[in-house]
């Protein structure tokens, strides 16, 4: 381990991200569909928001709770992307200490409140099914702002800490990252300090985050499933089974990258350092573009609504 008292390093004003290391040569390449995808997440994500609030027949838990989705994805991307393309575009690699640590805060909180955010729209198709009578008295207006509002602390306290820690360790290594943006490990990798506490927080994190997110969406499909066999017809239940393929469809695309992402940077899977991050980012920039497109593509009411809009644009 370096000295810390002698590296111009020990307290860096700025690091230095490299973007997507051996990939130099394709950075400009790259950042085309990259762009793309933002747009898109944009564009994709403010019609949905645009749609529930101006359609009263909307107005219910499940567009609720995809319009926080939909929130979720605009800041996820919006915090990294500007970055990646800057550097892309521009060769600006320098972020600031400070920026640094809020950006990795805003990448693993937001993270954090989207997985939320499908545990209670799983928590949502459990009652719409196995109790449809009693949908909208179990899952009223005020108890699905209470579910939101505990799913964003949940994110911003819970990894409040990341960038607590990360400020204290003196970083005498280099300033370098190889990598598009800040992550938690990927910042305190370079310290030159005993770092388990953020590696056994971390996983913490992960397990209190996302794995248990993930047994809670499980639990809830599996009370779900048995419901659906025991309606009477095949066409009921592959009706009724039909209302889950976009929460379902969503769930596969963001929690595969994204547990990719932890695992590979905790335990250091042997595969070549572009393809890694090439890999992980997909959690950034996919899921966020293709959320909308799933539920509008998928839900009856949006899709006829944003026809609507484009019927009355082009008249």
């Amino acid at each position: 381990m370096a000295d810390s008292n002698t590296s111009e390093f020990t307290n860096p004003s700025t690091f230095i991200l490299l973007g997507i290391p051996g990939l130099e040569w394709a950075h400009v390449w790259i950042s085309i569909p990259f762009c793309a995808m933002y747009v898109i997440t944009i564009l994709g994500n403010v019609t949905i928001l645009f749609i529930v609030k101006t359609e009263p027949s909307l107005h219910e838990p499940m567009y609720y709770f995809l319009c926080m989705l939909a929130v979720t994805d605009l800041v996820l991307s919006t915090a990294t992307l500007p970055t990646m393309l800057s550097n892309f575009w521009f060769n600006s690699r320098e972020i600031e200490f400070s920026a640094c640590l809020a950006q990795l805060y805003f990448v693993h909180s937001f993270s954090v409140i989207g997985s939320g955010i499908l545990v209670a729209m799983g928590l949502d198709r459990y009652v719409a099914i196995c109790h449809p009578l009693r949908h909208s008295t179990i899952l009223n207006n005020p108890l699905v702002a209470k579910i939101g509002l505990a799913m964003v602390l949940r994110g911003a306290i819970f990894v409040l800490p990341y960038p607590l820690l990360a400020r204290q360790w003196p970083y005498c290594r280099t300033n370098v990252i190889p990598y598009t943006h800040c992550e938690h490990m990927d910042v305190v990798n370079l310290a030159c300090a005993d770092i388990r506490v953020n590696r056994f927080y971390g996983l913490f994190v992960l397990f209190c985050g996302n794995l248990l997110d993930m047994f809670l969406i499980a639990v809830s499909y599996i009370l779900i499933l048995r419901a659906i066999f025991k309606l009477p017809t095949k066409d009921a239940r592959l009706k009724t089974f039909g209302t889950c393929t976009s929460h379902l469809c969503v769930i596969l695309a963001f929690y595969t990258p994204n547990l990719f992402g932890s695992l590979a940077t905790r335990f250091g899977l042997n595969i070549p350092l572009h393809v890694y991050i090439l890999v992980t980012n997909i959690y950034l920039l996919v899921p966020p573009m293709i959320n909308p497109i799933i539920y509008g593509v998928r839900t009856k009411q949006i899709r006829d609504r944003l026809l609507r809009l484009l019927t009355l644009k082009g008249t």
